[in-house]
């Protein structure tokens, strides 16, 4: 008995259909945009990237439409714009949540608790890797270097930064954003919505009140070459192994040498502080 190639499970390999247009006022819309954007590079098809971000702040991800709506604007042929939009994970390919719950799986994040941050949300969110939650608000990926291990654990909603999480402080990070309330970074702007977040890395000026001001930088950690490289001279520090005690404890009066970072001595965090419900008590650079 023969069977189909369906049957068999074969495609076939039909050609898609052409992708759909968007509608008259959305592409007069974007077109606007896309010329602003196209008329700050000097070669126009350097502004591939920022048009993606633009068409993703359009529905959330990287469409067929959105791809050929590029193609068109740079000349390009849509394999290009595939080829760019496929290669970058920063765009997505499917539709997704308002938030994006990026966990750190990198190795010293991992080793810091980031494996059981991501373990933990998975099963209290009940979605696998690049997963979206039901009520379409947090989409859940583990994610490479974010460049703040001196901040260890971090997990990152739409790119800004939520510090030294624990599997508890991770886990009320997701429901207040799923609940609506109101979550603030550790360091960096306020959050907004993915949309609202790839329009900003599209190359448009955020215009909420304060949150350029609120930009964070890196930690104390992470800046001590730039001193260097400037000819400052850090203090001298001394480590003691653990459970060793000085011998010259400093008078009560001395202030207290500034820690490196998270991992040189405990720091109140999330799960241990629940008045803060991200990062370290202290200010940066305090």
């Amino acid at each position: 008995m023969t069977t189909t190639p369906s049957e068999q499970g074969v495609s076939l390999g039909m050609p898609q259909l052409p992708a759909p247009e968007y509608p008259d006022d959305v592409r007069a819309r974007l077109e606007a945009d896309a010329r602003e954007i196209i008329g700050r590079y000097p070669d126009s098809r350097s502004a591939l990237l920022p048009l993606l971000h633009l068409v993703q702040s359009e529905e959330g991800y990287v469409t067929r439409t959105g791809m050929q709506f590029c193609a068109d604007m740079l000349g390009l042929t849509t394999a290009e714009v595939t080829a760019v939009a496929t290669f970058y994970t920063m765009y997505r390919r499917k539709p997704s949540g308002d938030y994006q719950v990026g966990v750190c799986t990198n190795t010293l994040c991992a080793v810091m608790g980031g494996d059981a941050i991501f373990s933990a949300l998975q099963e209290h969110l009940g979605v696998g890797n690049g997963e979206t939650t039901g009520d379409g608000k947090v989409t859940l990926e583990h994610i490479e270097c974010n460049a703040a291990c001196d901040f260890a654990p971090v997990v990152m909603v739409n790119w800004e930064f939520f510090d030294n999480q624990t599997v508890e402080s991770a886990k009320r990070l997701v429901d207040d954003l799923r609940a609506g309330s109101e979550v603030r970074p550790t360091r960096g702007a306020p959050l907004c919505t993915y949309k609202e977040t790839a329009r900003i890395l599209a190359g448009f000026p955020d215009s909420r009140p304060g949150a350029v001001d609120a930009s964070g930088s890196a930690g104390p950690a992470s800046l001590i070459g730039l001193r260097l490289a400037k000819g400052e001279q850090p203090e001298p520090r001394i480590v003691h192994p653990r459970g060793e005690e000085r011998r010259d404890p400093a008078p009560q009066d001395e202030p207290h040498a500034e820690h490196l970072s998270a991992h040189d001595a405990p720091q109140k965090t999330s799960a241990s502080d629940p008045a803060h419900p991200a990062g370290p008590v202290t200010e940066e650079g305090e």
